[in-house]
């Protein structure tokens, strides 16, 4: 099995060689490169081609939020995780909709932040807990804002009782294998139910139904 090759992204040398020094003790991970900005952690994902980018939000010369645009742009299979101690709900939606695979705070633990690393390079969307829960109380704001006769979006799109469940699990950002055992189903099963919801949701993954979630829960 290859080993997961990283750049890491961040202003401050002793977060950035920390988790090097972290990182490249796993048998599956690889630091081949490091940015102390956002423009140099383009050029790196450009020329390196790298399975995921830890990005930073607060950088010099390019903040981490239009790092994380232009990678996508041009090194589309790369994966880009948030990496910030900020919990700002514009970072949150921002970062989503430029293509994010999920966000990760640097004072996590270390072995949940390995474990994480691994399943965004896997192409699983990850969110902290915390995160989930700034996203989940802006949500929340928005369905607060309609007017009393008016009714939720959600309930226009006809889902299912079992798709309405599992839409709002996915914004509170749990991952397949915990909403099924939330709701005591198959992942497989999970995995069909979220399928007809980026359908009817007109997404084509889970960032993109989070953000659209936002304006219909």
């Amino acid at each position: 099995m290859n080993a997961i090759r990283l750049v890491i992204a961040d202003d401050q040398m002793l977060t950035r060689e920390g988790l090097r020094t972290i990182l490249d003790l796993e048998d599956d991970m690889n630091v081949v490169g490091t940015a102390s900005n956002g423009l140099e952690a383009c050029e790196l994902a450009e020329a390196l081609r790298p399975d995921l980018v830890l990005m930073d939000v607060q950088m010099p010369k390019m903040d981490g939020i239009e790092a994380l645009k232009r990678i996508k742009q041009s090194s589309p299979g790369t994966a880009v995780l948030i990496l910030t101690t900020f919990m700002d709900d514009d970072y949150i939606i921002e970062g989503l909709a430029g293509g994010a695979s999920g966000y990760m705070l640097k004072d996590m633990d270390p072995d949940r932040m390995i474990a994480l690393i691994r399943d965004a390079a896997h192409d699983q969307f990850v969110l902290p807990n915390a995160v989930a829960a700034r996203l989940a109380a802006r949500v929340s704001r928005t369905s607060e804002s309609y007017d009393a006769g008016h009714q939720p979006s959600l309930g226009r799109m006809k889902l299912t009782e079992r798709e309405k469940e599992i839409a709002r699990l996915i914004v509170r950002g749990l991952n397949n294998r915990e909403i099924a055992e939330a709701l005591y189903i198959g992942e497989g099963t999970v995995r069909n139910y979220i399928s007809n919801l980026y359908r009817k949701l007109d997404v084509v993954d889970r960032a993109q139904a989070i953000l659209r979630l936002q304006s219909l829960i």
